[in-house]
């Protein structure tokens, strides 16, 4: 769109990469297009043709590791996890506290310095995060802890002195490895940062994982085949189409579409020359014959072999897949194999997306167009359903109000709340007309009186928190404060949070939020006077009474954003 004047292309020195810029400059001509990718060198040599080609356009080059915190984005992921103060950064920002992990991130930072309009993101982020390997981590830790079930069994008090370092990476290792945890993460922090950032569209160059094949693959990334490696690839890359499509559906976001390759990418360009794994050179060697008994190694001392040159071949580069002989790439291009697509295709619906032409071939907007929405008999039948509710509660003289399964605690905290206003006041208007003070004191004495309900809320997790906020009524259990721990320490200022999160709050402060509340809900009821059929939105509190769900769910509509938009 015209509008749009800088562009950030993640993964933009790469195969499908480079293809995206092109075509950007060409057809959309931007003020400034930001090329962001894993290292240095391939993002100065892409500029520099970049800047020769379109000289009009500002280019602006960015490196480093966008999946870790901005400290760590100039090294390699083998290096940091060397480190057990590295590891346990990696942790802290993989299972701490969402704020902290946001100020530290690379990513994060990259969006908020630049500001994009629209960020084409072609890393593919499958294989960043599947291609840490969970499963050899796996195992490697099973061995470790059957070794010390051994130590521990015997009493070996000198085994078990030399045992811990092994053990600490290796857990470690496979904690900050597990792939679903990463990629929350990364898209929680990406969608925030695009927030904050006005960005108008994310467009995700993302995979099948198997270049369209199916469970059958023949293919691997060299490990033998069935690879677990493969399909959690496959895995992270539609658990991440997922997760976009809970992006789409966001208030206040971006714009979000993905398109998915499914046929192997390529080519960058064919060529003669010295072959490389994980950017280092490969050597031929001499050859020795071993006899085969006893154990077999697999990965022997090279110095024990005569190195005689770099191994160079003629192949085809096809970028992140990797660079290809020629019998690898006519086998795996023929027909009813993967095949092939290339890039400067991709690139090119890519720019028709973010122009708002529909290509076809957005997997967001097919998923829209797939599932089922709700219906008009469901909505029938959900009034059948609350009125035998309601009977049902009369009849036996009980409270159908929560019971903590579905949260947050929150959810249960406002419909309590609400359901006690409702018991005792009954209207929006009583409910704003009596003092806090004396709602306050009211409902505390109610539940002084009514042990069934009392119990009812301390039962389910719900502790009751007195008018003096010194008080806790409680039962055996509390969903708030979270915690992997039976204890937690009262610190000053902790209980106004716990209590918004997940206590019955009897304290006049408290109530005089709810009055706040009923005071915006009743101002939006003369609509339904005025302006027909319209008036009818999220905006509008329908009853006269208290009706606890419409309560909660028109707080969670208007105060908590939590509204669904398709």
């Amino acid at each position: 769109m015209n509008s749009d004047r800088c562009f950030l292309v993640l993964g933009g020195a790469g195969l499908v990469g480079t293809q995206v810029v092109r075509e950007i400059a060409r057809q959309l001509e931007p003020a400034r297009i930001v090329v962001a990718s894993l290292y240095r060198g391939e993002v100065r040599e892409f500029l520099h043709d970049m800047r020769r080609e379109f000289p009009h356009i500002e280019f602006i080059g960015a490196w480093g590791d966008v999946f870790v915190r901005d400290e760590f984005s100039q090294e390699q992921r083998r290096r940091i996890t060397q480190s057990r103060l590295r590891r346990d950064a990696l942790y802290q920002d993989l299972f701490g506290s969402l704020e902290e992990a946001y100020a530290r991130s690379a990513l994060a930072q990259l969006v908020l310095t630049h500001k994009p309009d629209v960020i084409v993101d072609s890393i593919n982020t499958a294989t960043a995060i599947s291609y840490q390997d969970v499963h050899s981590t796996s195992m490697k830790t099973y061995d470790i802890l059957q070794e010390l079930t051994r130590i521990v069994d015997h009493e070996d008090v000198a085994a078990l002195e030399n045992f811990g370092r092994d053990f600490e990476q290796n857990v470690s290792m496979l904690l900050i490895s597990q792939a679903i945890p990463q990629l929350i993460r990364h898209v929680q922090v990406l969608h925030r940062a695009m927030r904050e950032a006005g960005t108008r569209l994310y467009l995700k160059i993302g995979t099948t994982g198997t270049g369209g094949m199916g469970l059958n693959i023949p293919y691997t990334h060299s490990e033998d085949r069935p690879s677990a490696k493969l399909m959690s690839k496959t895995a992270v890359a539609f658990a991440h189409t997922g997760l976009m499509f809970l992006m789409a559906r966001t208030p206040d976001g971006p714009m979000v579409k993905e398109l998915k390759p499914a046929a192997m990418i390529g080519y960058r360009r064919v060529s003669y020359k010295t072959v490389r794994r994980r950017g280092s050179p490969v050597f031929r060697y001499e050859s020795r014959a071993v006899e085969l008994n006893g154990r077999l190694t697999l990965r022997g001392d090279e110095t024990q072999y005569a190195r005689l040159d770099k191994l160079q071949m003629a192949g085809v580069d096809t970028g992140e897949n990797g660079f290809f002989a020629r019998g690898e790439f006519e086998t795996i291009t023929h027909i009813d194999q993967m095949e092939f697509v290339t890039p400067e295709e991709i690139a090119q619906q890519a720019v028709l997306e973010i122009k708002g032409s529909n290509t076809g071939y957005d997997i967001i907007s097919s998923i829209d167009m797939s599932i089922m929405d709700p219906s008009y008999r469901a909505g029938v039948l959900r009034q059948t359903a609350l009125d035998k509710l309601a009977r049902l509660e009369q009849e036996t003289h009980s409270h159908s109000v929560a019971l903590g399964q579905l949260g947050p605690p929150e959810l249960s905290k406002l419909l309590y709340e609400a359901h006690l206003l409702k018991l005792n006041y009954g209207t929006l208007r009583q409910v704003i007309q009596t003092p806090a003070s004396e709602l306050s004191e009211t409902i505390y004495d109610f539940l002084q009186h009514d042990e069934l309900l009392r119990t009812i809320i301390v039962s389910i997790g719900v502790p009751i928190l007195a008018p003096d906020g010194k008080t806790l009524i409680r039962g055996p259990r509390l969903n708030i404060p979270e915690s992997i721990y039976h204890e937690v320490d009262v610190a000053e200022g902790e209980i106004n949070t716990w209590a918004q999160k997940g206590w019955v709050d009897l304290r006049p402060d408290n109530f005089r939020l709810w009055q706040n509340r009923f005071q915006r809900m009743q101002r939006t009821q003369h609509m339904l006077h005025t302006r027909g059929t319209s008036s009818v939105t999220m905006k509008v509190y329908l009853h006269e009474t208290i009706e606890i769900g419409a309560i909660v769910a028109w707080l969670f509509n208007n105060d908590y954003v939590g509204h669904r938009i398709k």
